[in-house]
């Protein structure tokens, strides 16, 4: 008995007894890995179909707490990023107008997402501008450069004179927002405060300055081009630090904006300088604006032909 029992109990090896192992290894683990990859899928969709509508967010900034009600806006500002969500919720634009317009005087990281938002309402309700100049006067400077920003992506040329006179103002950030914006609308009943931004203290608010000018086939900015153009200088002068893991190069950003804004204007006369920065330029997105720019040089750019014409 004891020797059946040993016999019973050694190991088999035989290829019989084998399959179990094999049809672990082989089926049973792939087929777990599988029923985890279908589970993490699962759940994503889940995560995904529960995502919070607009009306929600809404609703969190109607009766949310502070520290709710901002970060509401702020989602619906990103989601307005979307045409289709606005095509889905058509009373979104008068909900959002309606919230900024009761949100005066309140947190104004609230009126700067809500001014956000309603800058990328298209078409935007008849009221929003009319709002939006409103918010012009607000004490906060961060909600004032949304407000800018909001009404130059509106587009309504009716605005220009309330932006314009923001030029005055001693933040540096309002500025260059105004500069900006007024680059933005066509026409040209911005330029004499465009050509001051030329001599601005600041150099962002010249740059844009510049490049708004050339925007409007103007080349009173074409000295500010020439030293944007320069990457020592460019390097020395820009204050932005690039974001960790950020392929963002805030330098290259700059040297590239004059090198669109020179292609348009068909400024030959910056050829040179256009040439070192394709051979030698360290950003290769550097190199390439600056063979796209010789190029249109070389074919003559549309502001460069209307004054041909002229």
């Amino acid at each position: 008995m004891q020797k059946l029992v040993e016999r019973e109990s050694a190991p088999r090896s035989g290829p019989l007894t084998a399959a179990p192992a094999l049809a672990v290894q082989f089926f049973l683990i792939p087929l777990a890995v599988v029923a985890a990859v279908v589970v993490v899928y699962g759940g994503f969709r889940f995560l995904l179909s529960n995502e919070r509508t607009p009306e929600e967010f809404l609703n969190d900034i109607r009766l949310g707490g502070r520290e709710r009600r901002w970060p509401a806006a702020y989602e619906l500002s990103r989601l307005m990023v979307d045409p289709d969500v606005q095509l889905e919720y058509s009373g979104l634009g008068p909900a959002l107008v309606r919230a900024f317009a009761d949100s005066k005087g309140d947190d104004p990281r609230l009126r700067r997402y809500l001014a956000l938002a309603i800058g990328r309402l298209t078409p935007p309700p008849a009221e929003a501008v009319a709002y939006l100049v409103d918010g012009l006067g607000d004490a906060d400077g961060e909600t004032r450069i949304g407000v800018i920003w909001a009404l130059a992506s509106l587009g309504d040329p009716a605005v220009v004179p309330q932006i314009e006179a923001l030029y005055t103002s001693d933040d540096a950030g309002i500025r260059k927002m105004v500069v900006y914006a007024l680059g933005s609308f066509p026409g040209d009943q911005a330029q004499r405060t465009l050509r001051t931004a030329l001599e601005d203290p600041v150099a962002d608010v010249q740059w844009n300055a510049a490049v708004a000018l050339a925007r409007h086939g103007q080349r009173a900015g074409l000295p500010v081009l020439r030293r944007m153009l320069d990457r020592s200088y460019v390097a020395r002068t820009v204050t932005r630090v690039p974001l960790e893991g950020s392929e963002v190069d805030p330098v290259s950003e700059v040297i590239i904006s004059a090198l669109d804004a020179v292609g348009a204007l068909g400024a030959g006369e910056l050829r040179p300088e256009i040439t070192v920065l394709k051979d030698n330029d360290e950003s290769l997105k550097v190199r390439q604006a600056a063979i796209a720019a010789l190029g249109r040089l070389d074919r003559g750019s549309p502001a460069a032909l209307n004054r041909r014409a002229q």
